[in-house]
Parts: structure tokens; sequence; C-alpha cells
């Protein structure tokens, strides 16, 4: 392991997110959205996680800059960084397999929405978020800079305690009790230990 295979791993997760997002966006938007809460802190909160996950990194990858909060590359957090890399594109993939139409980039309910329990669902609520914290993982061992390395957490831990508590009620709003039983069982990002 290099440091440029590191970045060039840490660009194939930013490819793979695009390239298995994009095929569930396509679809997701044939169903029409019938409440949504999107507006200016909803934006705020995903271009602060997008500037964490994508632009800050992307920009150390292609120009090394910020040189200054640069450290020592370790090859073992490299390749420990891609196993979460690995890990977050394929909790990634089974939670947009598991939602199908029912995927949103936003807080949205559309017609004929159903509470989705089964696949990568049945033990734990969000794990689309936990998708992003192993992602916001290996881009802090994959990438040896202060800022770059750790803007994933920063960036991604705004939108997650900025939004997590907001999209429980508005799935207790539309579901109730059967969102409340199902919450009961599951854990919110990481599988309860029973």
């Amino acid at each position: 392991m290099t440091p440029t295979i590191s970045k060039v791993v840490f660009v194939a997760l930013a490819i793979g997110w695009y390239l298995i997002r994009y095929k569930y966006a396509r679809r997701s938007r044939r169903a029409r959205i019938v409440w949504s809460a999107r507006g200016p802190l909803e934006t705020a909160l995903l271009l602060i996680s997008l500037s964490g996950l994508g632009l800050v990194p992307l920009v150390y990858v292609a120009t090394g800059i910020p040189r200054f909060a640069a450290y020592s590359f370790y090859p073992w957090l490299a390749w420990v960084g891609s196993l979460f890399a690995i890990a977050a594109l394929g909790v990634f993939h089974l939670t947009h397999r598991a939602l199908g139409r029912n995927w949103s980039i936003s807080l949205d309910v559309r017609e004929n929405h159903e509470l989705v329990t089964e696949g990568i669902y049945r033990r734990v609520r969000h794990p689309m978020y936990s998708a992003f914290w192993l992602w916001a993982i290996a881009q802090a061992l994959l990438l040896p800079n202060w800022i770059a390395g750790i803007a994933g957490l920063v960036g991604f831990g705004t939108l997650f305690f900025g939004r997590v508590a907001r999209e429980e009620r508005m799935m207790l709003q539309t579901f109730g009790d059967s969102y409340r039983e199902y919450m009961a069982r599951t854990g919110r990002v990481f599988p309860r230990i029973l």
C-alpha cells in the first residue's frame, strides 16, 4: 500500500457511491413526493456533509492541499481504511436495494411509501447512515491529512446529528405504532447486541 494507492481507493469509494446512488435515484424519481422536510436546514446539512465527504477530500487527493495538515503515511492504516471502504459500499448497496423507490436524498415521504423492515433493515433502522459512518472512518484512515481525513467525520456527523431525530419523528408520524415497534427491536445505526 502506497499513498497513491490509498488515494485511488478513496476515489474508487466516491465513484462506487455515485454509481450505486445514480441507479436508485433515477428509479425513485418516478414515485411522487407527498410530504417533504426540504428547506434551508436540510440543504445546509446536505452541503456540509457533501463538503466533508466529497469536496475537501477530493481537493486533497487532486492537489495535496492543505499541505500543512499532512502527517506521515502508515500503510497498515490505509489497509484498514480499504476494508472500511469496502464495507461502506456493501452496506450502501444493500440499503439502496432494500429501499427501492422509497429512497430519497432528503427527508421525503413518497406516494405508497412503505416501512422497510427486511434485508439490512431487519436489525438496523438507519443503515444508510451506517454506510456513511463507515465511509467517514475509511476516509480518515486512507487520507493522511488532519483536515481532509477528518472532514468526513465532521461533515457527516453534522448531518447525522442534525437530521436523525427529525427523520425518526417523520417516520413515527407516517407509520405510527408500526414504527414504534420497529424502533423497539432495532438499533439506530448498529445492530443491537442481544
